[in-house]
């Protein structure tokens, strides 16, 4: 039937002379037909995918897909005994591989990653570790910021998470009276660069204050000039880093104003604390987003809430009661627990052995029980607001299995849809489904070596690679395999 499919657009596989093969474990480096704007980035296109394992099927057999303008065609058994297709151009041949849909990044920031790792910034290291420390640091480094700094440290993120498996992702990039535009301006060069690699959805963040402050009103005007940039997709703030609960709300009430004037997404910073004595923000954006009637004016426009931490503390009606307050507002949470982890939960004194809570949204609990919409991302890596971890969603919900304490067959399934469909559905670049794949579906997809060959140990289902995620993986993005120089 592949060959059959391949046929009817003008491709005899009895006629071609070169072979493509990029399994897993494949370290070859494919010629590219279309080439990016980059060098640093090659494709492919295929027209065929063979021999592959799919979720949410009979994990003892293996399966062919055809593609067609960038979609899944046709979805069929494979069998060993078909057609011999060695020689044909365009068929990636998977060897048992375990084919799954790509990953997203729902939330990260990439103007200020990896200022830890970058010696122009070697005298800004972490002393005590907590967000005032953080946001000085921050901003000092911001002040020596220039366009090559931000291009070559975006360039290592993306590329890290493009091998990972990544092919969307929400990116932040800060505009205020420091930095102007420098941050954005290389958010959509390097958006431009990795169009053929990854689609990068640009967030312009007011994570400075813009109605408190004697730059308040520069860094607003200041964002208001980069959300009226058609290549910006959302407009995002931090309510909290304003001087009171009135200029908070002015922060939320300027944002929802601006993305619906101009059609964007809206995203918040929300409720980064664990102080019950503070009222919860997020009933005032619910309020702020009735009175403006987003619903109706917004369009298919979608709001994402991040951090939340305060909310952790809510008991059971609490969080039934949001929910209801909620309604049909296109409302998501997103968890970033690797920030979360190291910023919550401290104790007053550094040296108490008192408890040290977790403080980061329990997001398969909010999704099952409370039946919210819920993602998490990795955020910050690299600076004095996460130092650890890497640019792998994987390996995060790796690390939220004890995080969440989300360890059945179930919960790592769940896990999974969190930093893929769900994530994607979450900033608006998908429909939230499981991840099975279906005739028209998007070929957007990452592929892991985990069959038992060379004596390797088996993982033959999603549950298996939360635990334990394997390394090799194939990206393909659009229907095309990409491979990204990386020296």
């Amino acid at each position: 039937m592949a060959a059959e499919f391949l046929r009817t657009h003008g491709i005899d596989l009895q006629d071609e002379m070169s072979n493509v093969q990029f399994p897993a474990t494949s370290t070859s480096k494919p010629t590219s037909n279309t080439p990016a704007n980059d060098q640093r980035i090659s494709r492919k296109r295929i027209h065929e995918i063979v021999n592959v394992r799919l979720p949410c099927r009979d994990p003892e057999r293996t399966w062919d897909l055809s593609l067609h303008d960038d979609r899944i065609y046709s979805i069929d058994l494979h069998d060993p005994q078909g057609q011999d297709t060695t020689g044909a151009l365009q068929i990636l041949y998977g060897n048992g591989a375990f084919l799954l849909p790509s990953l997203c990044h729902p939330h990260v920031h990439l103007d200020k990653c990896f200022l830890l790792s970058d010696p122009k910034y070697s005298d800004l290291s972490i002393r005590k570790g907590d967000f005032a420390e953080a946001l000085a640091l921050t901003s000092k480094a911001k002040a020596r910021f220039t366009p090559e700094d931000l291009l070559r440290r975006g360039r290592w993120l993306l590329e890290e998470s493009i091998a990972a498996g990544v092919t969307c992702m929400r990116a932040f990039v800060e505009v205020d009276a420091t930095v102007r535009f420098k941050c954005l301006d290389a958010g959509l060069s390097l958006k431009q660069q990795y169009r053929d690699a990854c689609f990068i959805q640009i967030c312009v963040f007011a994570q400075d204050p813009v109605f408190s402050g004697e730059a308040a009103g520069e860094n607003r005007d200041l964002m208001k000039q980069a959300v009226q940039r058609d290549e910006v997709d959302v407009v995002g703030s931090t309510p909290y880093v304003e001087a009171d609960e009135t200029n908070m709300k002015e922060n939320i009430d300027w944002a929802i104003d601006t993305a619906i004037q101009c059609g964007k997404h809206l995203d918040f910073h929300l409720d980064y604390n664990l102080d019950e004595s503070k009222n919860p923000m997020v009933y005032y954006v619910i309020d702020a987003l009735k009175r403006r009637g987003w619903i109706n004016r917004a369009g298919d426009k979608k709001i994402m809430l991040g951090h939340c931490s305060r909310l952790t503390l809510f008991s059971s009606d609490e969080w039934y009661d949001l929910q209801r307050q909620i309604q049909d507002i296109p409302i998501s949470f997103v968890g970033l627990p690797t920030s979360d982890l190291f910023m919550m939960g401290r104790p007053s004194d550094p040296k108490d052995g008192s408890s040290r809570v977790r403080g980061t949204l329990q997001i398969p609990q909010m999704i099952e029980q409370y039946q919210f919409q819920g993602t998490f991302g990795i955020n910050n890596v690299g600076n004095a607001f996460t130092p650890q971890g890497n640019c792998d969603p994987l390996r995060l919900a790796s690390m939220c299995v004890g995080v969440y304490q989300a360890g059945t067959k179930g919960d790592a399934e769940l896990l999974f849809q969190c930093i893929s469909t769900s994530a994607k559905a979450a900033i608006g670049c998908g429909n939230l489904k499981a991840p099975k794949f279906e005739e028209g579906d998007e070929a957007d997809f990452v592929i892991f070596n985990t069959n038992a060959s060379n004596g390797r140990r088996p993982k033959g289902s999603v549950a298996e690679l939360i635990y334990d995620p394997p390394g090799e993986r194939t990206t393909l993005y659009t229907g095309h395999v990409v491979q990204l120089d990386m020296g």
